[in-house]
This record gives C-alpha cells, structure tokens and sequence, in this order.
C-alpha cells in the first residue's frame, strides 16, 4: 500500500511538473525570440504526462497501466506520421495542418468523453459510474469536443480548397438551431438516464452540428474561427479532465482554453466584429453593398517601380496570404536586403488577420530569415505611413481596404486596417484583378498614388531585384 501511495505522489507530481511547463511553454510562444523554445518546453511537458499516464494502473499488482502496449503503439504510429507530415508540409499548407491538429485536440477530448460515458452505460460496478457533476461536465466537454473536430475538418476543407467557400441554404439557421437543441437534449437524456442509443445520438448532433455551424462561415473569417476552435478544444480537454480527474489535463486544458478565447477576441477586435458576428453573419461570402468605386488600375512595369524604389528612403512591406500563395517570402526578403544595402528604411508591417491562421505572416518571415525588429503590428506602424516614400503590398487586400474607414454600407466597415492609402506611392503586387476574400473591390487600388504591378509574387520580387540593379548600373547586394 506504501508503495502505491508513493507511485500516486510521484504522478500527481509528474502531472504539476507538466503543467508548470506547458505554462511557461505557451508564454515563451508570446514573443517571437523565445517561441522555438516555448514549443520545446511544452513538448517536455506534455512528454513527462504521457510517461506519467502510463503508470497510472486501477488495478492492484500492475505496474503499467491497462492497454499499455496499445496505447504505446498508438502513439508511436501517430508520432511517426506526424513527424512526417510536418517534414513535407509547405508554410503555405500551416493554417490546414493547425486547424486538423486542433481538429484532433477536440475529437480526442470527445472520446474520452465517449470512454466515460459508454463505460457508465454498460458497467454494473460502482467504481465505474460518475457522478451528476461528472456526467453534466463530460457530456459539455465532448459537445465542445465534437464541434470542434467536425468544424476544423470543414475548415481544413475550406482552407485546402476542398470545398467553397462558404455553403447557405434557406433557414439554415433554423436548422442548425434544431440540431444544436437536439444535441443538448440527447445530452440531458444521458446525464439522467446514461442509454446508449442517447450517447450515440447525442454524439451524431453534436458532430452534424460543428459541420452546419462552419459550412456557411466566410474565408475572410478563418483565422478567427480557427482560433475558436483552439478555445474549444482547450475548453473540452479541461471538462474531461475533470471527468477523469487528471491534474494535468485540467490545468493544460484551462490554459489553452483561456490563450484561445484572448486571442479570438483579440483578433476579433481587430476585425471591429463580434464573435457571433464572425458565426452567423455572411462576411466573406462575397457581394455586398458597398458604393462604386470610380477612377482606374494604373498598371506599373517592375522597371518602373524598381527605379520608385531606387530613390526612396523609406520602405513598407506589407505582406498577405497572396505572398504565401506565391512563395514569396525569401524573394522579398531578398529585395529587402537589397534596398537595405542601399540605406534604404525598410519594414513590414503585420495586420493581425492576414493570412489564414494567427500569426501566418509572422511565421513566413521568420522562415525567411527577416529579424524580429524589422516586423510591426499595426497599431505600431500606421502612424508611419504617411512618412512611407514607398509601400509594397504583396498579396494582401481586405486588409489595407480604406473603404473600412469610409464607405458605411460596406462589409468591412468599421474593421482596422493599415493605413498603406497615406503613403506617398503605393505598389501592389497582385496576379490579377480578383476581389479579396469579403468579395469587394479595394478602393486603394483605385487611388492616384497606387501602381498594380500584375505579377506572381517571386516573380514581382525578381523584376524588382534585376531593376533596381540596372538603375545603379549593377551595384549594390
């Protein structure tokens, strides 16, 4: 018995040690010098968990816990895939790998509800029923769960390119009401009276819904529904662990949970749209009321914006999901460095939902090499626009929209935007005259200081290179 109460001591401790890393792991991600060592630290964390687990045997005389070599090659298998898989994934191809691992965070919080609540079902021993507290927070965890799996697998298809973007049909919100509402009462059916039949039908509710709720959503609003459904599954994780009174899923899964809620809101804000907004309304779904836009597209050769560039003295790039398109990333990095070696003033300038994920822009640079000071979120950079001899916009469109800031019947109305409309000349690298993801036409594209250089990104950058070479006769990096 001693020798029991020493194994439980040693994992409960294993468990607090755990959680103190992931903890510090996800505030080393908050900053880009520490983040590679944040990911280590919470990997540690969770690494020392699982060994933890493994001793964590019911059974007096086992020292492993039940199923011990399944659950070994189980995560031997899905370690080696995805080692793999993340090997071969192009920085283009992250948001759709994000949303599938948060995707599998949730199904895994919602199977081991569905381990709870079937073992009640089927189990005549006392040691295997749960409480009302537990089964109430066991069926909320796997609702939660569920959602965010099917939903994330939608938002992985959309995101692919697998599906379009957005799907609507008549009372759709009705009809995602009644599934939603039927997944609530098969889930009080199972909290008083534990059927099965109810535990599978609360399960294909709560599954059908994540599908209906993220089918109608917008491109536009990716990056802040994939950072819902972080939250979600961090919520889940929390509820289950609970359920199974595990120290270190309770602490990881509130603290993931809490991250993905901030940064929702957070990116929210920055898009001037509440939560529902972002889950019920019909942004990014393309069209709109928004007024005509007069003037013309003033196209630019590369020649001719590589001798713009030539002769300013200060240079904002403002990259978007057009550039991770295209690649681009080491090319512009590579154009930088050549106006640098110029005693050029060169930045880049962020907008807190460009990309298809949090941070997407971010991530790109860095792989690119760019240093962390020469990056600036927006509320940072904006004020500097109108000293901008020159600013770059590569792939980005919604995002630097001044109709945001004018045009009230449009549907970006309201959303801050970065200022690249005040810069003394305007440079947009686009590969052709397509709207951006809300389905409106940019209004900066239409101004007298703006030249659209129509050109895949790589391509754009090389143009540059090779002109501002020719300008100065060769010189230069």
């Amino acid at each position: 018995m001693e020798a029991a109460h020493i194994v439980s001591f040693l994992i409960q401790a294993s468990y607090f040690v755990a959680a103190v890393l992931l903890i510090l792991g996800i505030k080393r991600m908050s900053s880009p010098v520490t983040a590679r060592s944040g990911i280590q630290w919470a990997g540690v964390g969770v690494l020392v968990a699982v060994i933890a687990t493994f001793f964590h045997s019911d059974r007096p005389g086992n020292v492993l816990i039940e199923n011990a070599a399944l659950i070994f090659i189980a995560i031997a298998l899905s370690t080696a895939i995805a080692w793999v898989w993340g090997k071969k994934v192009a920085m283009t191809d992250m948001p759709q790998m994000v949303a599938l691992y948060n995707g599998m965070g949730g199904g895994s919080a919602a199977a081991i509800g569905a381990s709870a609540l079937f073992g009640a079902a089927y189990s005549s021993a006392p040691t295997q029923a749960l409480t009302t507290t537990q089964a109430v927070l066991a069926v909320i965890g796997a609702l939660i769960g569920s959602i965010s799996l099917t939903g994330s697998v939608i938002a992985w298809a959309k995101l692919d390119g697998r599906l379009d973007k957005t799907f609507r049909f008549g009372g759709q919100k009705i009809v995602n009401g009644l599934v939603f509402l039927l997944a609530l009462f098969a889930g009080f059916v199972v909290v008083m009276h534990m059927y099965p039949h109810a535990i599978v039908l609360f399960f294909l509710f709560a599954l059908l819904f994540g599908v209906l709720m993220t089918l109608p959503i917008g491109g536009a609003d990716m990056p802040v529904v994939i950072s819902l459904y972080n939250a979600f599954t961090g919520l889940a994780v929390a509820f289950e662990g609970y359920v199974q009174q595990n120290v270190a899923l309770i602490i990881a899964g509130t603290v993931v949970g809490a991250a993905g809620t901030l940064l929702t809101r957070l990116m929210a804000k920055a898009m001037n749209r509440s939560i529902s907004n972002v889950l019920f309304s019909n942004f990014g779904s393309g069209g709109g009321g928004s007024q005509e836009i007069t003037g013309s597209l003033k196209p630019i050769e590369a020649d001719d914006a590589a001798s713009l560039l030539y002769m300013a003295d200060n240079v904002i790039i403002v990259p978007g999901y057009g550039m991770a398109v295209a690649q681009a990333q080491h090319k512009i990095w590579e154009l930088s460095k050549n106006l640098i070696d110029r005693g050029k003033n060169v930045k880049f300038a962020i907008h807190p939902v460009a990309g298809r994920m949090p941070g997407h822009m971010n991530v790109l640079l860095a792989e690119a090499g760019v240093p962390y000071d020469l990056i600036a979120d927006m509320d940072d950079i904006n004020p500097e626009f109108p000293n901008c001899d020159v600013a770059i916009v590569i792939g980005a469109n919604d995002v630097v929209n001044p109709v945001a800031k004018t045009d009230k019947s449009s549907p970006i109305y309201g959303m801050p935007i970065l200022d690249v409309a005040n810069a003394k000349q305007v440079i947009v690298i686009k590969r052709g005259k397509g709207t951006g993801f809300a389905g409106i036409e940019n209004a900066l594209f239409y101004q007298d200081n703006c030249r659209m250089l129509y050109a895949d990104g790589q391509a754009a950058a090389n143009g540059l290179i090779a002109g501002l070479k020719a300008v100065d006769g060769g010189g230069g990096h």
